[in-house]
This record gives C-alpha cells, structure tokens and sequence, in this order.
C-alpha cells in the first residue's frame, strides 16, 4: 500500500523507473543515495525498511562534518529495486532529470543493546521520529542520525553525523561519480542531450497527448467544448527573469477554435460565435486532422505588419483585410487535457501541430525567453501594441486572471461603456460625443467623452445601435460635469478607443473611437485610472511611509517607517491571482494595522509562514533566522530547541518596520508563540482551535457557543476570533502564570467538556482518518513552540480573509468564514476598536476553575 503514491506519479511507459513492488535484501538492510538533477540539485537518501526503501530529498546533500545538520524532507516510498536505477526521466514527467548512485551499502541499527530485529528497532525508531544507525557504503560511514522536526510540517527531518572516527570536514560531495557506472552527473547529462536530440530528428509526427501522458496520473479523455480563456493581469514594466518567457500582444479579438469532428467553430472570450465572422479562419482550421482547442487571437494587420483594431472593424463590415489567426496556447489535444502541462510543454505541442499542415493565415506566436525588457524595445520600434509575459512552467487557468500572465501595454488603448451621447453641433449629425464609462468597485465611473474617430457613416450606424438603448435615466450615481445636452443610455454597449493619457481627474485625454468590443461583458470593464494602481504608486498615497529613492526596477522601492529605512520589493507581484491583490496590498494593509497588531506580537519569537509567489505556490515556515545576513537593526532571540537540540535564532516583531519587513519576506499571515521571552515557559493565554475538515460553519459556530457555555460556567470570560480559513479561535487569558504543561492540561479538560456535550459533531482525534469528518477540537495549539495566525493577520486564501476578532453577539448563524477580508476590515476596526484587549489581561485562575470542574 505504501507504494501506491510512487506508481501514481510515475507513467511507466515513459520512464525508464521501476515499478513499484515491495522486495527485501536476503541479509543486511540496503541504504542508497542518489544525486538526482531534477528542477533543483538534491540528493535521495533512502533506507530499505520493510520491504521498501523509506525516502528523503537532501537539497544540500549528505556531510561528514557533525556541526553541519542537513535539511531531509521525507517523500513517498520508493520500491526496493529502485536501488540499483541510474538514467534519465523524461521532460514531463514527476521528478524529471538525471539521476546517479552516488552512494550504496548496507546499514544497521547504531543502538547494539536493540531486542527483536535490526528491522523492529527502525521501525520503531521511525514512529519515533528518531534513528540513530550506522552506515556501510563506499562514500559514507559511521553513525548518523535522522531526526524528525517537530512542527506543521511533519515530512521535515534533519540528517547529522555523529561524532566518530569517519567524522571529518572534508567536503565528501566533491566525490562526484556514480559508484555504478563511475559517470558524474555531468557526463549522464551530455550523454542524455545527445540522446533526446537524436530521438529529436527520428519525430517526424505527434504522438497525441504525449506530454500530457507524462504529466498526469493517467490520461484521461475529455470533451472538445468550449473553455473561458485564462486571463492577464496589468502591469506597467518589462522585465528580465530566466523562469519567464514574452510573447507580442496583439489588437484584436481574443479567439477560441474548437475543432473536431462534427466541424470547427470559433468562439470569443465571452462564448459569443465567431465561426461565420471569422469564415477564413475556421475554413483553414479544417486542415488540422486533428481534435484540438487552441487559443489565440484574431487580427488584420497593416502594411507595416502591425495589427490594427481599426481595421479589424472594418472588416467585420466590409469583408475587405486579410484575417491572420495567431495561435499561442493549446487546451486540448484529441480528447487529452493539455492545460495541467507547464507553458513550454504546450507550447512545444502547438507548434508542432501548426508545423504540420500549410496554413496561409494561421500562424503560432513565437516567443522570446527570459529578455522582456529588450522585447518590449523591440516591440515599441514596431509601434506594437505592447508584449504578455508568461511564467514558463505555468499551467493554463481555465477562465481566471492569474499573475502568471502579464500584460504590458505600450500604446494607450482603454475598454470603456457607452453610457451616453452629446447633441451634434454645426455639421455633425446623429451625435456629438460618446459618454464613457467603466466600473471601479462595482459602481460605473464617468471617465471622459470621446468626439473623433468618427466617419459620417460610423455615425450613423452606432447611432442606429444605441437607439434601443435610450433612458432618461442617468446610469452614473455621479452628476457629470458636462454643459452639454445628454442623451443617456444603458450601459450595453463597449467600445475600444485610444488616447493620449489619464488626466488628475481620471478623465480620457483625447480619447478616439476605433469601433465596437462584441466579445466582452460590460462588468469585465474595470477602471484603470491613476487611483487603481497597485504597488508602489498605491502604497505612496494611502500610508504614512515615506518614499527616500526613485523605484530601482518594478515595484522595488526604499520607504521609511520611523528611523528605519525599509527597502520593498516586488510590491507588484500578484500573490492573490483570483482577486487581483497584490504583495504590495499586503504590506499596505499591515501598515495599517500595525497598531492594532503589534501588542500581540510584541516580545514573541516569530514562526515565518513565508509565500514568495503567493498562495497559489506552496508556502514554507522558517523559525530559524542568521543573524548576519538580516538588517542589523531587526531584533533576535536564541531559543533552544529540544527537536533540533539546537539553538533557533527567533525573529521578534516589536515595531512597525519589522513587520513590515516579514511581510516584505512574503509573510503574509504572521504567527507569533503564545508566550513572550520575558516568561518563555509560560503562555499568555489557553487557545482553543476550532477546527472543520467539511464545509459546515454553523455547526464550528454551535462549538464555539459551547465552549463560552462552559467558560460561562466557570466564570471565566473567553474571547472569539475567525480564524480567516474554515474555523473559529476561542482565547480565554492567563496572564502568564502557568507553564504550558499546566496550560495544555487545561485546554484538554475544555476540549472533553465541550466534546462531551457534541458527540456527534466535535472529535478530539488528532488523525484525520479517525476523526469520521467531525470538527477537531485542537488544544494541542497550546504546547511550547505552537503557533496560530495572530488577530488582525491576513490569511493566505482566495480573498485574502483576515483573522477577525469578534463580539459574541456576532457568533451566530450569518457569521461566515470569509466575509472579512483586508477589504472591508479597516472601516470595521476603525468603529469597533481593539475587541481583542483584554486576551492580555489578567488571566483566568486555573487552580479556582479545577476545583469547580472536580
């Protein structure tokens, strides 16, 4: 059972890996390491352990040196005769490299006075999350330890050599060569180059779905239908970055061609047919033999080769242009989901099918990797209209706008709604000016009239268009500043125009009409003024921070936070894709609520929860901090840890620019101890985490009312905030006058009572599969060391929701999980004050409540 992760991850027709089966060694224990050059360098320490090889990846690989602890995330088993594997795995597939033995023997117990088997002793050891055993191999030997860390990620070890007459500071990784075939990884590297590009020449034509093979568990058929097309954000610089590649944008219409059996039809962003609009284009398509949805963009281009919106229009009026189809991206190939393959894959997949049949309009766009900044130069001598950058091993978002495609635009070109017309003046005729409009916050926003761009007949025909659209009714809750004779009209319709600039006013300068958008919704049509700007523009003009230098590059900046100079960057990097927030938004809202924030921070080591590249990538926690590679002003404390047996260089956040700084680090939730360092040993207050696996808040209300009715009757107040996930906290304070195994004890009697008096809905079962999807009751919060997302901490999930603490009148059925978040909090704080005051209290008297309780 142990392997079925390993066979999940693996397509064993594309790899050259064994399958998984459990085997034994006849005599000794087998251990192996493998130096394997897969996304990142790391080398897999494994130990043969009932019947498997028990796994972990070492980033910086084993060492001799006893003061040097190496970092071993454990990962799935691997099967015992994965022991002797050495070679390449394919490009898309899990863990793809090159791999070498670097090291093999045999291994025991380093425990001698053991009872049972060498195999028991480990096992137990293992549970334990402790082994102390003795290796034979021909690069390392002597005793070594692996010790599990004790904390949130439970698949985290540390791998030591012990003090022995092998210990030694040598650098035992300069031995590079496989102890099986003597090759470094080096040289398997070339060897496998040359063998790729010579499989390269034999291709001569797709193997469908052949990438998508290596990437998913198994291939699965899916229908060729209509998808919403992944969307990108806006942001104002090019950038250099070898994880990025950059494409031209273009000014046209966004286009979906499904193509299958039954015929090919296109489809804009929106589902809107362009099959007939677009007739050369979909009878092109029918050369591809092939079931496909491609993604890409519809334009008519000038004689310079630069697509023209304009042009565009006309000929969707007069059929004259010739219609070029760029496509960019592949959803879909002959019934295999290609959008779980990173960017490159499918775009290697497009142009091979492109490349396959003789098109006169149908082009795949190429790409540039890693240069955006010489790109977007580029593309501005061609008067382009700007370029998209794209993360390189993104996967393709079904109908999201995500910070894994940005665009970058070079001409200012705005959507606008058409809410009204002016009165025609000396010779016009049917209208003077177009009234524009776009949506900010849900509330359509006068931004400017547009008077050119018209010829006599596009004044005719738009006015004939918006004719059924006339109200008197004003569309704005503004009064427009226009002297002009207005004829409203019901936001219907969107237009494209270009223009010069925004004005102070957030007002079109110029603005020209270029024709009719028939491919979006109106509430896609979000303002893009000066006061919707993210990042650093944003964080100058809503905080008290001061700037010090012109940015450096996009979103890097030095702001100042009393005598500290800070230096921010990337404030505009998009960390909430969903929603649009930026890591900019973050460290703007806790600038906010420093105030509020730091009394429950203040003197108490820090466990980072760091997201670099926002919540859509895997976080990671960071306790231990090096003292001289952080700003010298920050503050410190050494903390022995019993797991590590090891002193931790714990971050302590007592002022604003600290907190601004881990926030800069990508915290974007912060998690302080329960204790300070002034009474280490003693928490200032008993947690109880009410905590669901289901989707079922009203029942996590009910414990949360059921663990006050108890306090109630203790006579002890307790405090409730939302966690700002799925669960409730309820604090009740202590004052710091007892130890936390005095305080665990006590959360423990709380969680029974509670427990006691819920059944069917509350578990106190650790394990997730005991618990039978019941809400956890988790007063193991509570022991030295632990942590939960202080109040007023931002979480990292969609809407970026925020710890918020609560009045009890609050708790009931129309409280929801996700209803405060850093968008609407700040009015709230700002009205209600600090409800979470009196956790730092006096405290509550456990002796009293346990006399009462017996």
């Amino acid at each position: 059972m142990s392997l079925l992760k390993y066979n999940e991850k693996r397509n064993f027709s594309d790899t050259a890996e064994p399958k998984g089966q459990v085997g034994r060694s006849e005599n000794e224990l087998i251990f192996v390491i493998q130096k394997h050059a897969a996304s990142h360098l790391h080398y897999d320490f494994r130990l043969e352990m009932d019947g498997v090889l028990k796994s972990w990846a070492v980033p910086k690989g084993p060492s001799l040196d006893p003061e040097i602890k190496r970092l071993a995330m454990m990962v799935e088993d691997h099967p015992y005769n994965y022991k002797d594997f050495e070679g390449s795995i394919p490009e898309g597939n899990y863990g793809a490299g090159n791999v070498i033995v670097w090291d093999n023997g045999t291994y025991l117990p380093a425990d001698s006075d053991y009872k049972g088997t060498a195999e028991d002793k480990l096992q137990a050891d293992l549970k334990k999350g402790h082994i102390s055993f003795t290796l034979k191999g021909k690069k390392l030997k002597g005793n070594f330890s692996l010790v599990q860390l004790k904390g949130k990620q439970e698949n985290a070890w540390l791998l030591i050599k012990k003090e022995d007459k092998y210990a030694t500071t040598e650098d035992i990784l300069k031995k590079d060569k496989s102890v099986i075939s003597k090759l470094s990884l080096d040289v398997l590297e070339k060897k496998s180059a040359k063998e790729k590009a010579l499989a390269k020449k034999k291709t001569t034509d797709i193997k469908s779905a052949t990438i998508a093979e290596k990437k998913n568990k198994e291939t699965k058929k899916t229908a060729i239908i209509f998808k919403k097309p992944m969307l990108a954000s806006l942001t104002d610089k090019a950038f250099d970055d070898p994880d990025w590649i950059f494409e031209n944008k273009f000014d046209g219409y966004r286009t979906l061609a499904v193509i299958k059996e039954g015929g090919t039809e296109l489809f804009s962003r929106n589902q809107i047919s362009f099959t007939k609009n677009f007739q050369p284009i979909t009878d092109e398509l029918k050369k591809i033999n092939h079931e496909a949805i491609l993604d890409g963009e519809v334009v008519v281009e000038n004689e310079a080769g630069k697509s023209d919106f304009q042009l565009l229009q006309n000929y969707l009026k007069t059929g004259k242009g010739k219609l070029k189809f760029y496509v960019f991206d592949i959803l879909n190939l002959d019934g295999n989901d290609t959008t779980h393959l990173t960017l490159l894959e499918r775009k290697e997949l497009l142009e091979m099918l492109v490349s396959k049949s003789k098109f006169s309009n149908i082009l795949y766009s190429q790409h540039v990797p890693e240069k955006g900044i010489a790109f977007l130069e580029v593309a501005a001598k061609k008067e382009s209209e700007g370029i998209i950058a794209k993360k390189a091993d993104s996967p393709y978002t079904i109908g999201k706008r995500t910070g894994d495609w940005l665009k970058i635009k070079l001409s200012q070109q705005e959507e606008a709604i058409i809410i009204g017309i002016t009165e025609p003046k000396n010779s016009r005729t049917y209208f003077g000016a177009l009234l524009l409009g776009q949506y900010k916050e849900g509330i359509l926003q006068f931004i400017g009239k547009c008077g050119t761009g018209f010829t006599q007949e596009v004044l005719k025909e738009l006015h004939l268009k918006l004719a059924p659209y006339f109200t008197d009714k004003s569309p704005l809750e503004e009064k427009v500043p226009l002297r002009d004779t207005i004829q409203w009209i019901k936001p219907k319709l969107i237009c494209q125009v270009k223009f010069a600039e925004w004005t102070q006013d957030n007002h079109l300068r110029q603005p020209v009409y270029l024709g009719l958008r028939i491919d979006k919704n109106v509430k896609e049509v979000l303002f893009t003024g000066k006061d919707n700007i993210k990042g650093k523009e944003k964080m100058e003009k809503t905080t008290t921070l001061e700037s010090k230098s012109a940015p450096e590059k996009e979103g890097n900046f030095d702001l100042k936070a009393g005598k500290t100079t800070l230096h921010l960057t990337n404030q505009n990097k998009i960390y909430f894709p969903a929603d649009g927030i930026t890591k900019g938004d973050i460290v703007n809202y806790y600038n906010e609520v420093a105030d509020l924030i730091l009394p429950y921070l203040k003197d108490r080591p820090e466990s980072m929860y760091r997201f670099p590249n926002g919540i859509e990538q895997s976080g990671f926690y960071q306790k231990d901090v090096d003292d001289d590679k952080i700003p010298s002003w920050l503050k410190t404390k050494k903390i022995f840890s019993e797991s590590t047996n090891a002193n931790v260089d714990y971050l302590i956040c007592n002022d604003k620019a600290t907190l601004l700084y881990m926030a800069n680090l990508g915290c974007i939730d912060i998690n302080p101890w329960n204790s300070t360092i002034k009474h280490i040993e003693n928490p200032d207050w008993v947690v109880i985490d009410i905590d669901p696996e289901k989707d079922d808040f009203k029942e996590v209300v009910k414990t949360a009312l059921m663990v006050k009715e108890v306090m109630d009757e203790f006579e002890t107040a307790c405090y409730c905030k939302t966690s700002g996930a799925s669960g409730l906290h309820v604090y009740i304070p202590l004052g710091a006058k007892y130890d936390y195994d005095s305080v665990k004890i006590f959360a423990e009697l709380i969680a029974h009572e509670v427990h006691s008096r819920l059944p069917e809905t509350t578990s106190l079962e650790r394990s997730i599969k005991k618990r039978n999807h019941k809400i956890y009751l988790d007063y193991l919060q509570n022991r030295k060391g632990q942590t939960l997302a202080a109040p007023y901490s931002v979480r990292p999930k969609p809407g970026a929701t925020v710890s918020t603490p609560l009045e009890w009148s609050e708790v009931n059925a129309k409280l929801s999980p996700s209803q405060f978040t850093i968008k609407n909090v700040l009015k709230r704080f700002e009205k209600k004050g600090d409800l979470w005051q009196p956790v730092l209290g006096k405290g509550a008297d456990i002796k009293a409540i346990l006399k009462k309780s017996s």
